[in-house]
């Protein structure tokens, strides 16, 4: 359940605390990286609850793994245009580590191997 899904707990989280950080963003950046940030977040955690719900798992993971991707590259942007100050960063990366590691765990669970690989997928899913 998804109540019971860890990964679900910290992408949420993050997606909370986000929010905040991006709220205090220039106006200048509202529209452009503040945006994708909370897209980005939203993405995310969207993923995470379709990979959850899908049957097949492992063709949902990439798509997790994608918007953490992208969300690691723009809070280094922030950080870099000095909307994003050392401590936010920081945090930004461990929490995106952690559920880099949760998300790591998801996929040694539904590995992807030809046919049978999918089929085992299903079956757990």
């Amino acid at each position: 359940m998804l109540k019971d899904l860890i990964i679900f707990h910290k992408a949420y989280e993050f997606l909370k605390w986000a929010h905040v950080v991006v709220s205090k963003f220039p106006r200048s950046e509202k529209f452009v990286l503040a945006q994708r940030i909370n897209n980005s977040s939203l993405d995310l955690l969207a993923a995470v609850i379709e990979a959850n719900a899908g049957r097949n798992k492992a063709g949902d993971l990439p798509k997790v793994e994608l918007s953490l991707e992208k969300l690691r590259i723009w809070f280094r942007l922030g950080f870099d245009l000095k909307h994003v100050n050392i401590k936010q960063y920081e945090n930004s990366a461990r929490m995106l580590d952690e559920i880099g590691r949760l998300l790591g765990g998801w996929k040694k669970n539904f590995p992807v191997s030809g046919a049978a690989g999918a089929a085992d997928g299903e079956a757990k899913g």
